[in-house]
């Protein structure tokens, strides 16, 4: 203990008489005075390595004094009060808990006479199922698991949280604040250094809108536990780990919507949850980044975010994912994996970025299509499409795509954190072609498009040349460069193909490479791609139409032309590839530049969610799997019988 009030945790371990002397020091500095004091505490509170140490700072934290932690005291700790506590301390009886003992195994009489025959029989078991597994295609044979997903500013998310004030739909207001987000978002890729942990960044609003309720870019509802508890998390290619908030104070409980009525969200308890357990310090979920303790066998974690002092701290556990089938969507299947509880959340967290958990499709081990993976429940695969103009797209684990999609190759680099990196070798816009050579990260968490010269200026300069509308120069400024007015009776306007050739030689075609503006007396179309000054960034507005496969087991990228549900009614599906094309002009009635924001003057496509469920998602919001595996139980059914009449002859 130093003179200075400063305690040190070295290696994870409190001084000797640590707790009793920190204590004495706090109380009797008296309230007063403690208040004018810090304590230092250097590494404590990041590796929660010790409950002697921690309570400690429980009690300095009562008496009023400020505590600071990590290296030279940088970060101010205010989590600490009586309701509030690190993971450590809030779960030690949850922790140290014993599991109950299993119950009694029961044998009937003769069992040991069945022994050799059971033995048999569990062979010619496996050996059946290996054979259908080679003949069903190997990891062909695995899962399909789906979510609907649901875009940031669509009617479903915003009547489903009932949030008004937001830019109505292809307003310059929208486009400003998407393309202000995209800006803040792209932030994260440049911080992100191979020493530390992936980070985001949010919208944070700007000066006519409020946003920050609404951060990332896309949003899936997700049953958890037992009993299932339904949450609308944050999806992110950029990040690994699913958290939700968890048995917390600092988190998000409710919004208050500007119509004055409280939205109630969900919050995840481990032991409310008949499912979840901790995951303990020997698991390989609890790798090298992660702290642990080894008093307690819980494995704790701590992600930073770019974005001011946000983050969510936490503690592993195992629970279940609840996925229904094709043929009984009301029978769920309940997949194992690991996800964060979420203790501790700060920042933009506090204010809604991610409104009720994120679920992160990074590339880690940590991250669920990687956990599927390894349960052997689906192939280390998924896929989002993003179809019409409804917000609606589709999430689907374990998907490999169709045997005649296009692909590319991943490309890896061991030097910084894993993302989806492709390579790009030529360029065709109308009836130009340039050989060029440039890499790009698919990130469906970016609204535009983004590149850098030369391909930028090869893009904007054969789309400006082959164009023969006037050009046009917004009233606000965009951070589109290319605009072209139609005029008052124009009902389409010509817009050169655009197409990308990949290693590999695989061709993607752009199906929507601009978007229209209302102007005054009119309308306008821009060339839906920004200029970039660092890296290249392949958006939403891209992906459009196709299904994207991110294929982690082949490391390959693929897309195939997809309207995201091929039966669902009603549906449009989008022209790929077709040559020169004509785009239509969108009607005033779709989109009215005088519509006020929140009015009720939406698209037709618009629907009305249905409340936060109870129980499971159904229908189309659910999860999908495989027929497969009815086939097995099938083939399962038939050995049990045929067995059964051995034994009994």
């Amino acid at each position: 203990m130093r003179k200075d009030g400063g305690a040190a945790c070295e290696g994870g371990k409190a001084e000797e008489g640590g707790e009793r002397r920190l204590s004495e020091l706090c109380s009797a500095a008296g309230l007063e005075e403690a208040s004018e004091r810090r304590i230092t505490v250097v590494d404590c509170e990041a590796r929660r390595a010790d409950e002697v140490c921690l309570r400690a700072l429980v009690n300095c934290k009562k008496a009023g004094v400020e505590i600071r932690v990590g290296k030279e005291g940088r970060k101010v700790l205010g989590a600490f009060d009586d309701d509030d506590r690190l993971p450590l301390l809030q779960y030690t009886q949850y922790l140290t808990s014993p599991p109950p003992p299993p119950p009694p195994r029961v044998y009937p009489i003769g069992a040991g006479l069945l022994g050799l025959s059971v033995a048999m029989f569990c062979k010619d078991v496996l050996l059946i199922l290996f054979v259908c597994w080679i003949s069903c295609g190997g990891a062909d044979a695995y899962g399909l698991f789906g979510f609907d997903v649901h875009h940031r500013y669509s009617d479903t998310v915003k009547d489903f949280l009932d949030v008004r004030g937001l830019p109505e739909k292809d307003s310059l207001d929208y486009f400003a604040a998407m393309a202000h987000r995209d800006h803040l978002f792209k932030a994260r890729r440049l911080a992100t250094t191979p020493a530390s942990s992936p980070f985001l960044t949010f919208f944070g609003g700007n000066e006519t809108y409020r946003l920050s309720s609404l951060g990332f870019l896309h949003y899936s509802l997700v049953s958890v536990g037992t009993p299932a508890v339904s949450f609308l998390v944050a999806l992110d290619t950029g990040s690994d780990l699913f958290w939700l908030p968890c048995d917390c104070t600092d988190c998000v409980r409710s919004l208050n919507s500007t119509s004055g009525k409280s939205v109630e969200l969900n919050i995840y308890s481990p032991n409310v949850s008949s499912t979840s357990s901790p995951i303990p310090c020997n698991s390989t979920m609890c790798g090298r980044r992660r702290a642990c303790a080894l008093r307690r066998n819980a494995c704790a974690y701590q992600e930073v975010y770019l974005s001011s002092n946000t983050s969510s701290t936490g503690i592993l556990v195992d629970d279940v994912l609840h996925l229904g089938t094709n043929e009984n969507p009301q029978k769920p299947v309940s997949a194992p994996i690991t996800l964060g509880c979420g203790i501790i959340q700060t920042g933009d967290f506090l204010d809604g970025a991610a409104i009720n958990g994120l679920f992160g499709l990074g590339l880690d081990n940590i991250s669920v299509p990687s956990i599927l993976a390894n349960k052997g429940l689906a192939a280390n695969s998924f896929s989002m499409c993003f179809g019409g103009r409804d917000g609606v797209g589709r999430i689907s684990f374990g998907d490999k795509g169709t045997p005649d999609q296009k692909t590319t190759p991943i490309n890896v680099d061991e030097s910084s954190h894993p993302s989806y990196n492709v390579t790009v070798t030529n360029l065709v816009v109308g009836g130009n072609s340039s050989k060029i050579d440039f890499s790009a990260i698919f990130d469906s968490g970016t609204s535009f498009t983004y590149l850098n010269d030369p391909a930028y200026s090869v893009i904007a300069e054969g789309f400006d040349s082959q164009v023969t509308e006037p050009r046009y120069q917004p009233e606000r400024k965009l951070i589109f460069d290319h605009c072209y007015s139609l005029s008052a009776t124009q009902d389409s306007y010509y817009a050169p193909d655009l197409n990308m050739t990949f290693k590999g030689g695989a061709l993607f075609y752009v199906n929507m490479p601009t978007v229209v503006i209302p102007r005054q007396g009119g309308y306008a179309f821009c060339l839906a791609i920004v200029k970039s000054e660092d890296i290249n960034i392949i958006g939403q507005n891209f992906m459009t139409g196709y299904n994207i496969v991110f294929d982690r087991e082949e490391m390959v990228l693929g897309w195939s032309e997809s309207n995201c549900y091929d039966n669902a009614s009603g549906s449009n599906t989008l022209p790929v590839g077709k040559g020169n094309k004509t785009s239509d002009a969108p009607a005033p009635s779709i989109l009215n530049p005088e519509a006020t924001p929140g009015s009720k003057n939406r698209s037709s496509t618009s629907s009305t969610p249905p409340p936060l469920p109870a129980g499971l998602p159904i229908g189309n919001g659910a999860a999908q799997l495989s027929s497969i595996a009815n086939g097995l139980m099938m083939v399962i059914a038939s050995l049990f019988f045929y067995q059964f009449r051995i034994l009994s002859t």
